[in-house]
């Protein structure tokens, strides 16, 4: 049986938990092709980043679940969930070699989680920072 790599990537208030093996290349999210599930390419093109920039994207076979969010903060979830398992996968490469994968996505800036969260509403104002209209009398 093939050796499964694993990752859990979060963005937003989603989390993603990716599975990686060896095969030809697909990629499904809930059980459903990546191109039925988010409505958009560029969704599609952002999650396929750190397989691309590793030269691996006919290499495994990936199945996420995803939870949470909207279909933005689900992309950036598989993302990030798929940039772990690929460093689970290079875990015996030494990090400071020129073809380790750790250094190629640090310098693509995948390894990092995106840490912005949508701020919480105040008392007293309608939204966040938003303030009722102001009136004079």
């Amino acid at each position: 049986m093939a050796k499964e790599y694993y990752g859990t990537g979060r963005r937003k208030t989603s989390i993603a938990k990716v599975t990686m093996v060896s095969g030809k290349g697909s990629i499904k999210v809930n059980g459903v092709d990546v191109n039925e599930f988010f409505p958009f390419k560029t969704l599609v093109m952002d999650l396929m980043q750190p397989l691309v920039a590793t030269n691996m994207v006919d290499k495994f076979d990936i199945n996420a679940t995803v939870k949470g969010g909207g279909f933005s903060g689900q992309a950036g979830a598989v993302r990030l969930g798929i940039t772990k398992a690929l460093l689970e996968y290079d875990i015996n490469t030494d990090p400071a070699s020129e073809s380790s994968f750790r250094r190629i996505l640090k310098a693509k800036g995948f390894i990092t989680r995106d840490p912005r969260v949508k701020e919480r509403k105040k008392p007293g104002l309608k939204k966040a920072r938003k303030a009722p209209q102001f009136s004079k009398r």
